[in-house]
């Protein structure tokens, strides 16, 4: 570390990047402190085993001793009682991403990988990749990768791998977070519109991605989805080598034959490499786009010199991200996967990858629509379009209801019903109890039921299973 420890204190200590963010710090030799609302598993735990015990609660008392730095999480307000404090004695702040590329990205060369969708998977593998393959990178996830334990690592190699949040940095900075990470790698998955709350339409989401394709330097590297027209679009903004990876005939690196299932979950595929011939490579994940995932990691630790049969060794040997088709268990059985999917297509290619993985078998769909874009009628078609890749859904309530017109809300009752007129049997439940009391009124042995949620959904996934164990014991 080139400057003397500090004395660090963030406001919202407990976010996804915060928490992580502290304990960096704490490794950097920094005395970190923090506050926030009270806090549960897994960030609580998180800190807790760093060594961080955050205050409770928000006040101006808790800036003293008076810190030298104070990080501004991006959910707080600027009538937060501790950031007008911190604003009344002057105290120099930063937010969440400018302290992440001041410690630690900085000197590096940082890895970011953004877009719609699969940005933790992608994030998780590539920073198991490069572990796996000696690189001894550091990392920062918005999830929690099985293989490495935990979202965070410092590292000792000049890579960084950082997931690319598009969600403005702080109350005095508008702008996405990853405006500040300057990668010398992009990975870009995707450009499909989302985040209706911060962004008035798709141009505008458009917009951010360009000006992120624009901070990669000449010598660095873009790495773009290129069965994506919105990201082929965008891709003459680069001042860099752009690389398109796909599964169409006009990307740069594709399969070089249709991927195939692999029995038990999985796909099996060919790569072309320029330099390492033909290589199999066969990953645990199911679905197309994990495949896509795993090309795009392919290419950027291909482009750090990793021989490509290390690569391929360690992408067979990936074994998820918690909550990302997550397999929770079996019990009376039915087994019970949790999943993070949320916008249509999300939800459209994770059925699709869970169909491939469990055969005939029937999937049932819980999905509550949590986030502020979830819930918009933009989305009323593409749902109805997702979700008939299912054979039964239960509809939670819209979570920020009250947050939309009424002209604006997603109609569940005729999504419902438009899906059930379709074939799918669904229903537009009037509460997430209801939505647990069916599903396990409904279930039989045999059955895959699905969670999708962006946030807790209570707990949903883990409370069937721990039904469905109780049933089962009962009946013994």
């Amino acid at each position: 570390m080139s400057e003397s420890p500090l004395s660090i204190h963030l406001i919202a200590i407990g976010g996804t990047g915060m928490a992580p963010l502290a304990c960096l710090l704490q490794d950097l030799g920094h005395r970190v402190r923090g506050s926030d609302q009270p806090l549960y598993p897994p960030m609580s735990t998180l800190l807790a085993d760093c060594g961080i015990d955050p205050l409770v609660g928000y006040d101006p008392a808790h800036l003293d001793p008076q810190p030298d730095l104070v990080i501004v999480g991006n959910a707080v307000t600027r009538t937060n009682a501790e950031a007008v404090e911190a604003e009344r004695r002057g105290l120099p702040i930063v937010s969440m991403p400018q302290a992440l590329y001041r410690y630690l990205l900085a000197g590096r060369r940082p890895l970011v990988v953004a877009g719609t969708h699969g940005k933790t998977t992608t994030t998780s593998l590539a920073a198991w990749v490069l572990t796996d393959c000696g690189a001894d990178p550091g990392y920062l996830i918005g999830g929690v990768p099985k293989d490495l334990g935990r979202s965070f690592r410092r590292g000792g190699g000049d890579r960084f791998v950082v997931e690319g949040d598009e969600y403005n940095a702080a109350y005095f900075d508008r702008n996405p977070k990853f405006l500040h990470y300057r990668p010398e790698t992009l990975i870009l998955t995707s450009a499909e519109y989302d985040h209706a709350d911060l962004y008035g339409s798709p141009a505008d989401l458009l917009s951010v991605y360009g000006r992120l394709l624009e901070t990669v330097p000449p010598e660095g590297l873009a790495i773009l989805h290129g069965d994506s027209q919105e990201l082929r679009a965008l891709a003459g903004r680069a001042r860099c080598r752009v690389l398109f990876y796909g599964l169409g005939a006009d990307s740069d690196l594709r399969p070089a034959a249709p991927p195939e299932p692999v029995a038990g979950g999985g796909s099996r595929f060919r790569i072309d490499d320029a330099e390492g011939g033909e290589v199999e490579v066969e990953i645990r994940l199911s679905g197309r786009h994990n495949v896509l995932n795993a090309l795009a990691v392919w290419a950027a630790a291909r482009h750090d010199g990793q021989p490509a049969e290390a690569v391929a060794r360690a992408l067979g040997r990936f074994s998820g991200v918690r909550r990302r088709q997550d397999e929770l268990g079996t019990e009376s059985g039915v087994t019970v996967m949790d999943d993070f999917a949320h916008h249509p297509t999300a939800v459209s290619e994770t059925l699709r990858g869970l169909r491939s993985r469990y055969g005939g078998r029937r999937l049932v769909v819980l999905f509550e629509p949590r986030s502020l874009t979830a819930g918009r009628s933009f989305f009323q078609e593409p749902y109805r379009d997702a979700f008939a890749k299912a054979d039964r859904v239960l509809l939670a309530p819209i979570f920020y209801r009250e947050r939309f017109a009424e002209a604006d809300r997603l109609d569940l009752p005729r999504l419902a019903r438009e899906l059930t007129e379709h074939g799918t049997p669904t229903t537009a439940c009037a509460s997430s109890e209801e939505v647990f009391e069916t599903a396990l009124a409904e279930v039989q042995p045999g059955d895959v039921v699905v969670t999708m949620s962006s946030g807790s959904f209570d707990g949903m996934a883990a409370r069937v299973l721990a039904a469905l164990g109780e049933r089962e014991a009962a009946a013994v």
